[in-house]
């Protein structure tokens, strides 16, 4: 999806050996860790087995597309999981287990409880844009999410004002409502450009969206109603006012460069 001028993607193994191969090696100790742990259970093994089957098939059919580095277009949580094996499984255990999965892939994931995605999904409806202030060593870096269905696209403000409705995304997070109702979660993961957001960036900004649409707290929740239908009172300060005082500011891990 391209983000409208108007309104104002997983990191690779190889890249992140080339950049930190002590984060790199600790990651694939991590994964095998993960993995000797479950081969005693093989409900679990086998889930894993599937779901690793899955998106390798899905990148060999991204690639085929010439999609190769780019974003899955319509991408459905059948996709990844296999429906069938999770029918007789909680909410609680889908969670844990895609939790577990995603925590060996260079990415960022969530397990949201149903009522508090219903009240972030509501709220895009009528609030579908808002700038992001990202930390950076040395003051922050603005970026546009835009909502399209259960998909938030992130990308610069520099791009969206440069390269307008051209402005391609940068990182993607996918929201699957299919077990909302029957289990009580919906399940979240990203995908993201390793040239611009790393994955301590991507956790940010997933934390971001979470702090402005899904508070309680109307002040915070003002300021996303004041960019999409006020946007000539919007004060960028205020946002990062906002990140301080919940403590996503400058003390966020960056990890990148």
């Amino acid at each position: 999806m391209q983000l409208a001028a108007t309104a104002f993607s997983a990191i690779s193994g190889s890249l992140l050996e080339n950049a930190k191969p002590q984060e790199f090696k600790a990651r694939v100790e991590k994964r095998n860790e993960f993995k000797n742990e479950i081969l005693g259970h093989s409900k679990q093994a086998e889930f894993i087995r599937l779901m690793e089957h899955k998106m390798e098939k899905r990148d060999k059919m991204a690639a085929k597309d010439g999609a190769s580095g780019s974003f899955t277009k319509n991408m459905t949580l059948g996709s990844i999981l296999n429906m069938e094996m999770i029918q007789d499984k909680t909410g609680e255990e889908i969670a844990e287990l895609w939790m577990k999965y995603y925590s060996t892939k260079d990415t960022v994931s969530a397990a949201i409880p149903a009522e508090i995605y219903k009240l972030i999904f509501s709220r895009s409806q009528s609030c579908q844009t808002f700038l992001y202030a990202l930390p950076q060593r040395e003051g922050y870096e603005f970026l546009l999410g835009q909502w399209s269905g259960h998909e938030l696209h992130f990308t610069s403000l520099i791009n969206v004002q440069t390269m307008g409705e051209n402005a391609p995304s940068q990182l993607i997070l996918h929201h699957y409502p299919e077990l909302k109702e029957e289990k009580g979660v919906v399940l979240m993961m990203a995908e993201m450009d390793p040239k611009f957001i790393t994955v301590h960036q991507a956790q940010c900004l997933a934390n971001q969206v979470q702090l402005f649409y899904g508070t309680q707290r109307q002040e915070t929740y003002r300021l996303v109603e004041t960019f999409n239908h006020h946007p000539t009172d919007f004060k960028h300060m205020s946002v990062i006012a906002e990140l301080e005082q919940s403590g996503l500011g400058p003390t966020v891990s960056l990890g990148g460069s």
